[in-house]
């Protein structure tokens, strides 16, 4: 019994209040600036090209340079946060995105713009990483899914936004050769409203329970939530945080489906859409600013459609089918290169949509497919291994766009979405609570703060 002689009550049952509030709004702004921060840069680079002396190799690697220090970011940030908490990487890394972004305004050089880029990437992948975990060990349980599939929706609207911001900053007009400069520093202002929306933010209950014990998570859950809630109650003994057991009998099919579908997943989306004008003019559509604002359109939609089906459906359907579909789409585009207009613009919005769909599952799976004591390092290693191909993708697609044709590149994409099904049809895991029985668990007494 709670002191005032209400029952206890888990606190991942508690109902929303101002602290789920707090987490919810500072990381989903977080979520709108990093989707910001990858996409401006292609519109960014399309005006930098004459003021820099830019080649297509340079280009494919300032835009894939935020992608490979997302891998590095986020690997060492998972490890680090399973270690040493969430709190203070949750403040830090939108400081440093902060001063990244300004910087980006004197750059003159290509190489140290990757670099800077590089930085940035590296940020915004310890963002996704302390983010995820922070608002998925918050988060109530029974909004729990639906808070993580809006989660991408909000990456997506930063991402997306950042199309037509470049644009409008670009018609403004009298900026000169500093036009891009203007476009590339804008995530300035997002990472601004970000940091002002971190500030205060507590540390993780969950974290707290297993590294300093249930005295001090009570303590802070009494603090935040209030007395009459509860740890829930903890059956099994803590089990070892070392990275290497992610690979282990236990949890090596997850980690295995966690970074392939993750991988599958952003190799196509950020290939084709940072470089969409060089797609659509391999494809033969005419009006590239028209489709690249249909394109961001749809995915909007499809993310959306994903937030509302996810909960219903399982989460290997929704994988399997969604790389599937994604795949055929673009199969059929590829071979018949020579449909006409409309039919081109409707498989161009339907792949779009299919593919946003998926993307759904990104921050709403990973976290479902590793313990607490392991959450950190394992979203970390999949967001990593995912920048391998999203790096690869975004650097290579102009190099092979231009030495190999469109078609070579999509038979890629197609590649890595066939993949991506196949694994997930062999090893994914199902984690929806929607079709996975849990034992009912119990709280742990409450005790006086």
């Amino acid at each position: 019994m709670a002191p005032n002689g209400q029952n206890c009550i888990s606190f991942e049952d508690a109902p929303f209040s101002p602290v789920h509030k707090k987490i919810a709004v500072g990381t989903f702004m977080g979520q709108i600036c990093d989707g910001y921060i990858l996409g401006i840069v292609g519109i960014a680079l399309s005006y930098a090209t004459g003021a820099l002396g830019l080649d297509s190799f340079w280009m494919g690697l300032i835009g894939a340079g935020a992608l490979f220090g997302i891998l590095f970011g986020s690997l060492l940030t998972g490890i680090i946060i399973d270690r040493m908490g969430r709190k203070a990487a949750y403040t830090l890394v939108s400081i440093i995105i902060l001063v990244l972004s300004v910087a980006q305004f004197f750059i003159s050089d290509a190489t140290i713009l990757v670099t800077v880029r590089f930085l940035l990437g590296m940020c915004v992948g310890a963002d996704y990483t302390v983010g995820v975990a922070l608002l998925s060990e918050w988060t109530p349980e029974k909004i729990r899914t639906k808070m993580m599939s809006w989660l991408m929706a909000a990456w997506t609207f930063g991402y997306i936004i950042s199309y037509f911001a470049g644009f409008f900053i670009a018609s403004l007009g009298d900026l000169g050769d500093n036009g891009w400069r203007w476009i590339i520093s804008s995530s300035a202002a997002f990472a601004a409203i970000t940091l002002v929306l971190r500030l205060g933010s507590p540390e993780s209950p969950s974290w707290v329970q297993a590294k300093k014990g249930a005295g001090a998570a009570l303590e802070l859950i009494h603090r935040y939530i209030g007395k009459n809630y509860a740890l829930p109650e903890v059956k099994e003994e803590a089990k070892s945080a070392s990275f290497f057991r992610l690979f282990s009998p236990e949890l090596w099919r997850n980690t295995v489906t966690s970074c392939t579908f993750f991988l599958c997943q952003v190799l196509p989306f950020f290939a084709i859409s940072i470089f969409l004008p060089v797609v659509v003019e391999g494809l033969h559509i005419s009006n590239p600013h028209a489709s690249g604002m249909m394109y961001n359109g749809f995915t909007m939609v499809g993310v959306i459609i994903g937030i509302l089906i996810a909960g219903k459906i399982s989460r290997r359907a929704f994988l399997m089918w969604t790389f599937y579909g994604a795949g055929a789409i673009l199969a059929v585009m590829t071979v018949w290169q020579g449909m006409p207009a409309t039919m081109a613009f409707i498989l161009l919005g339907a792949f779009s949509t299919v593919l946003a769909i998926s993307i759904v599952a990104e921050w709403l799976y990973p976290p479902e497919l590793f313990p607490t004591e392991l959450r950190g390092s394992g979203v970390g290693l999949t967001i990593a291994a995912s920048r391998i191909g999203a790096g690869m993708g975004t650097w290579m697609l102009p190099v092979v766009t231009e030495q190999y044709g469109v078609t070579v590149t999509l038979a890629c994409c197609i590649a890595a979405l066939v993949l991506g099904g196949v694994v997930c049809q062999l090893l994914a895991p199902e984690t929806s609570p929607r079709f996975v029985s849990r034992k009912s668990i119990g709280a742990a007494s409450c005790a006086k703060a």
